[in-house]
């Protein structure tokens, strides 16, 4: 019952789980049709006994019936003497299991290591299947790739749960300052800009800058108002004021077209110049090279920065997390799809399933070299570990039906038995008694 500790009896065998208490259920039921038998032969033996002398027939059935109770009876004690002490009386070489578990976890484990765990077991049986193709199939089968998608997004919060921010935020300043703080900024950004120039980038750059001035300077007619005119003298008019102001604004937008349309427009030639000079000078000049280094470092030691990369952490860690948990979300859509689609790739595709089979045949025979007498050991230690009465428990819910066979066919095979030796007695016998 719910809520209630549970206690070992020799009644329930330590069964535990539903299919246990069906395992016992099964063994009472032949236990109880080995005892109802027996108790058959000796209420036939009782009647057969008072009635013996009344015809001959009766010695017959006597016999079979005397017969199948010994025979019942020894199969009975040979049964039970495997399990614990018949009728609780020590007899030697009784309560097999419990005196013998250890012998017996180190047999078992013996046997799983030579029959099991043997290289050439293990190599034949992965050789048979194709691991690969099977998990294809799982993937591409229903719910199969949902499934992995459900399984890896929890291994993902579990890692996720498990990691400490401070831990990771450390992690990963340590890798940007060792890829990115660390290195000698100037002849790193002088190359780029130098390849930047000769693959002619700066153009397209140019036009995009030019077009995105003219149209915004269009947009907006009074962008120059009071910029030129307010340092003119108060005592100019207003009307030229308002002249100097736009003038200004249709020269600015006069300038940005001419420089879109113009590729060789002075001041396309002055910027190309400008950015040659100081791919140069960043990968020539140390005293450039040291401003931009204490500029680097003033950034990125900042405690702003710091603060900035935190919040930046913490944001994306609370939008992992939400598409994690999320079953519908873009990212585990994306995962199970990813998963389908690896599926398909393993059943049509041969060449990748012969790697992974090698691969994975590989990886299995080497753990089962490594660690074969490992995994042996576990199964001793833990037989060493069980309860002596509880392990003779456990075996008995497990093959105890079976062995109730025993009895019954001991039953049986003793009323034959006495039968046969009965009836030749009396056919060898008779004679001599007669003469």
């Amino acid at each position: 019952m719910s809520g209630m500790p549970f206690t070992r009896s020799r009644s329930t065998l330590g069964a535990r789980s539903p299919e246990d208490f069906a395992r016992l259920s099964g063994l009472r039921r032949m236990q109880g049709f080995a005892l109802a038998l027996l108790g058959l032969m000796a209420v036939v033996f009782v009647v057969s006994f008072l009635l013996q002398g009344t015809h001959p027939a009766w010695g017959y059935v006597r016999a079979a019936s005397e017969g199948g109770m010994v025979g019942a009876l020894a199969d009975w004690f040979a049964v039970t003497a495997l399990f614990r002490h018949p009728l609780g009386l020590k007899i030697p070489h009784t309560n097999l299991i419990s005196r013998k578990k250890d012998e017996i976890g180190e047999g078992l484990g013996s046997f799983i290591e030579d029959n099991f765990l043997a290289e050439d077991v293990v190599h034949d049986k992965l050789s048979e299947i194709s691991g690969a193709r099977a998990a294809g199939a799982w993937l591409i089968g229903p719910g199969g790739a949902r499934r992995t998608s459900d399984l890896a997004a929890a291994a993902a919060l579990g890692a996720l749960d498990v990691l400490d921010d401070n831990d990771v935020r450390a992690f990963v300043e340590s890798l940007v300052r060792r890829h990115i703080v660390d290195p000698q900024w100037g002849p790193l950004l002088g190359r780029a800009v130098d390849s930047f120039i000769t693959g002619e980038h700066e153009e397209a750059l140019i036009d995009i800058a030019a077009d995105r001035l003219g149209d915004w300077l269009d947009a907006h007619p009074g962008a120059f108002d009071r910029v030129a005119s307010s340092q003119l003298p108060s005592w100019m008019p207003s009307v030229l004021d308002r002249f100097v102001d736009q003038r200004l604004h249709t020269e600015a937008a006069r300038f940005a077209r001419r420089v879109a349309q113009d590729p060789d427009h002075p001041f396309r030639l002055a910027l190309r110049r400008f950015l040659r000079d100081l791919a140069r000078d960043l990968q020539q000049q140390e005293q450039l090279q040291r401003q931009l280094e204490s500029f680097k470092h003033e950034v990125f030691d900042s405690p702003r920065i710091r603060a900035l990369a935190a919040s930046t952490w913490d944001a994306a860690r609370e939008s992992i997390v939400g598409m994690l948990q999320d079953p519908e979300s873009e990212l585990r859509t994306r995962m199970t799809a990813a998963a389908e689609d690896f599926g398909h790739k393993l059943l049509d595709d041969a060449t990748l399933q012969y790697k992974i089979d090698v691969w994975v045949m590989g990886v299995v025979e080497h753990l089962v070299r490594e660690y074969r007498h490992d995994l042996a050991k576990v199964v001793i230690e833990t037989v060493q570990r069980w309860d002596a009465r509880e392990a003779a428990e456990k075996i008995e819910l497990q093959v105890g039906r079976d062995l109730q066979f025993i009895r019954i066919n001991g039953t049986v095979v003793g009323s034959l038995a006495g039968l046969a030796i009965y009836t030749i007695a009396t056919l060898a016998l008779s004679p001599l008694a007669a003469g």
